[in-house]
């Protein structure tokens, strides 16, 4: 298996993600060859001053990247020698297994979409969030900023996407699924709400156990995955955010708020794209960076893209039965 890493995206690159690549080498089997996408000069001054052998990575030369402040779409054309165009390329011809970057989300979904492939009968990609719950295994919420004004249909295949991925990457069998909504009676919720929840009500395809308000997210093992708009997850995803930076300003500790420290699940996959691709947070340290790598490799080893690609096939072939 090869991983690629994108050595110049991020707000501390190179040195959070080369750092980040030295913590994640160290604990990965060897029959994963970690490749990093930079300036070969810079990765191996780092690796001299950390005293580590730069030799164990394969490096791809390329100085070019998109800053997190360019027009995606426009940068992706215009830098074909980015590391994130360079990785998506890599991608496509088989070179690499996976990828991974903290650099610009906006360029990671241009390159899923136009170097890779949207998986037929997909509407639109999406990404989650692993939130903390008191459960074992994280809440799965999608999307988390895509698509803010995603319709019902679009919500629906969120909850088979999102049920696929709690399945296969963190092993939960039959994953509850859930709708964010503002009561948990079946009538409440604005239209498109309303409309998601007969569809997920009468589907056969997830496991859906109703709605899920906000504030039974993070401390009520009700739910493992949830599913809204990316206006919603987006909100979700920065306030969970801010109430983890106020706890640790005030000197807070907890075992359970430390769950919320984003470092703890590096990055999330684009799901819905026939390749494995990884965002992980601009200001992602070392630590990030780690993480970030290593659940590349897990969803990688996990087939999850080949698993939704046969979901798909077979929900689309059941909805042409339905229309016959």
């Amino acid at each position: 298996m090869r991983i690629g890493v994108d050595v110049l995206g991020g707000d501390f690159a190179p040195d959070s993600t080369v750092l980040g690549s030295i913590l994640a080498y160290k604990e990965i089997h060897s029959d994963v060859k970690l490749v990093l996408i930079g300036d070969e000069i810079k990765i191996k001054e780092i690796c001299k001053r950390e005293h580590f052998d730069s030799s164990v990575f394969e490096i791809v030369h390329t100085t070019e990247f998109i800053g997190m402040g360019e027009h995606p779409a426009k940068a992706y054309a215009q830098k074909p020698n980015s590391t994130i165009a360079l990785g998506f390329k890599m991608l496509a011809s088989g070179e690499i297994d996976g990828f991974a970057s903290a650099g610009s989300t906006g360029a990671m979904l241009v390159g899923s979409m136009y170097t890779g492939k949207v998986i037929p009968g997909v509407i639109r990609p999406t990404i989650a969030i692993s939130a903390p719950n008191v459960g074992l295994n994280p809440t799965v919420i999608l999307d988390a900023g895509i698509n803010p004004d995603a319709k019902q249909d679009v919500l629906f295949q969120y909850a088979i996407l999102g049920s696929l991925y709690s399945q296969y990457v963190y092993e939960v069998k039959n994953p509850r699924v859930a709708l964010l909504n503002i009561g948990s009676e079946e009538e409440k919720g604005n239209l498109v709400v309303k409309a998601t929840y007969q569809l997920l009500k009468d589907s056969k395809e997830v496991n859906f156990v109703g709605n899920i308000e906000g504030n039974e997210l993070f401390h009520i093992d009700k739910a493992d995955v949830v599913v809204c708009d990316g206006f919603v997850g987006n909100v979700v995803l920065k306030e969970a955010e801010a109430f983890y930076h106020l706890f640790k300003k005030r000197n807070i500790n907890d075992e359970y708020l430390e769950k919320f420290n984003f470092e703890n699940y590096g990055g999330t996959p684009i799901l819905g794209v026939d390749q494995v691709a990884i965002i992980g947070h601009g200001v992602s340290q070392k630590k990030a960076i780690r993480t970030m790598i290593l659940h590349t490799i897990h969803v990688t080893q996990a087939e999850l893209t080949n698993k939704i690609k046969e979901a798909f096939k077979k929900w689309q072939k059941y909805e042409q039965l339905l229309q016959e």
